[in-house]
């Protein structure tokens, strides 16, 4: 039986493997320290480690990071968390597995329109990709030699119910739903041309439980999406068509840095399939009819 402490349950990806860690029957308690108890922010890694020895826990997942902010910010949040993570539970719970989330951001333009396998070259363009590499690859070298037994899940564009609007899904919600209230025949996105790899949360948590509680890994990370690429601009129709809206949806300005200059990106998900026996079970158009029916994005 297991006990699992779980940074983040109170973010978009964290409440849902919160609710997925506690509805598996090996799972005896989950442990969600707040910002009060320890600050994966801004507290020392020795502050960590007491936590650590006071549960004692058999997983430690951490669903705390960064999409938006200054260099400095995203490498604190991506990176440097990653580094407190990886030394205080190599000196307090080294029988833990530790389980964080990447990005697909760390691999970067894509030369074909082909799958990207974990092997592929990583050539993250933005400080956030960069970021978010830098943890993984942390995770790599700890987990390799044998310090910590440590997975990255590189999550590609994770999507459901309760998601901010900092994602673009979230945002189009919000911005309908605003148009449906006032009576508005137009809204207005970014662009919306570049084909995206989205997955379920609910998808995403169940993967994260398997990994936090598989007798054993084989590799160190694993690509986390739903194995389909989809144009955004289709997501964002469908969308609308769940919301009933058919006011006209205009594209300006540019998109996010993090995700501008990728205009295309699919996951290989053999990996999760084959080692950890994950597969999504939930379609795009599910999501987002669930995605509108869940109300208000954050």
């Amino acid at each position: 039986m297991t006990r699992v402490l779980l940074f983040g349950a109170s973010g978009f990806i964290g409440g849902h493997a919160r609710d997925a860690l506690a509805a598996d029957p090996r799972v005896t308690e989950v442990i969600c320290p707040g910002r009060a108890t320890y600050d994966l922010l801004d507290g020392e890694p020795a502050a960590l480690a007491v936590l650590l020895r006071e549960v004692a826990p058999d997983a430690v997942v951490n669903c705390v990071g960064a999409l938006t902010g200054s260099a400095a910010q995203l490498v604190n949040a991506n990176t440097v968390v990653a580094a407190k993570l990886l030394e205080a539970t190599a000196a307090a719970a080294p029988q833990a597995r530790l389980v964080r989330l990447g990005s697909a951001g760390e691999y970067g333009p894509l030369p074909q329109r082909v799958p990207v396998t974990e092997e592929a070259p990583a050539r993250p363009v933005s400080a956030y990709g960069v970021s978010h590499l830098a943890g993984t690859r942390l995770f790599q070298l700890a987990g390799e030699a044998g310090e910590v037994d440590a997975v990255s899940l590189r999550v590609f564009n994770p999507i459901g119910p309760g998601m901010s609007q900092e994602n673009l899904l979230g945002r189009a919600a919000a911005r309908i739903r605003a148009a449906l209230a006032d009576g508005a025949t137009e809204i207005t996105l970014g662009p919306l041309s570049a084909y995206r790899d989205f997955v379920d949360v609910r998808d995403l948590a169940a993967l994260i439980t398997v990994a936090a509680l598989a007798p054993a890994l084989r590799h160190r990370v694993v690509n986390a999406g739903s194995g389909r690429a989809v144009s955004a601009r289709q997501a964002v129709a469908l969308l609308a068509d769940a919301a009933g809206y058919d006011g006209a949806i205009r594209e300006a300005g540019v998109g996010p840095q993090r995700s501008q200059a990728v205009d295309w990106i699919q996951a290989d998900i053999g990996r999760a399939a084959h080692e950890l026996g994950w597969s999504p079970v939930r379609d795009l158009a599910t999501s987002i009819k669930d995605i509108w029916a869940a109300g208000d994005a954050r």
